[in-house]
């Protein structure tokens, strides 16, 4: 885990004010403890995605909301389908 400030050392180009919109537009989720957001690797991910998104394949950020939550879709149902293929033992 780690807080905003390393977070923000950690990934160059990373605008302390972008992620901080970013969380408060709930597209990342960190934990909030004793007043302080801390990122789990899985919300590191998220911020990468994010960035890739808007900074490699161009999408404003009026649509990211929309893109984010199709991948989400997206990724829950590939999990759904792996759950479904252990139960049958098929592989998804």
């Amino acid at each position: 885990m780690i807080d905003i400030d390393i977070l923000v050392i950690r990934e160059p180009g990373l605008l302390r004010q972008d992620l901080e919109r970013w969380i408060s537009n709930e597209w990342v989720r960190p934990d909030r403890s004793e007043g302080h957001v801390v990122f789990h690797d899985i919300d590191v991910a998220r911020v990468r995605l994010i960035r890739e998104l808007r900074d490699d394949l161009a999408i404003d950020e009026e649509a990211l909301p929309l893109v984010l939550s199709l991948l989400d879709q997206i990724y829950d149902l590939r999990r759904h389908l792996r759950m479904v293929g252990g139960f049958t033992g098929v592989g998804a």
